[in-house]
């Protein structure tokens, strides 16, 4: 891992991104006023979000969800109430 502060990182930012790029490092620290406050890393090192099945077992759908389904599409399609 590389450290810069923030004066180094602003004025060599092409040749940081072209390490970070050319697999020169791994990643680099920006530091502001000493304390670390950025971390510059390849696109595909960060880890992407976990989306689907975020909620399993957090809550149960009840056997009956779509019991409503062609009242709640009358509804909206603008059709009257029964």
């Amino acid at each position: 891992m590389k450290a810069v502060n923030m004066l180094q990182a602003k004025s060599s930012l092409s040749r940081l991104v072209e390490a970070i790029e050319q697999g020169e490092v791994r990643e680099i620290v920006i530091a502001r006023n000493g304390h670390p406050a950025a971390k510059l890393v390849p696109v595909d090192a960060v880890p992407a979000g976990r989306r689907i099945g975020v909620a399993k077992g957090i809550f149960e759908v009840p056997d009956n969800i779509d019991a409503h389904n062609e009242e709640v599409a009358r509804l909206f399609l603008g059709g009257e109430n029964s």
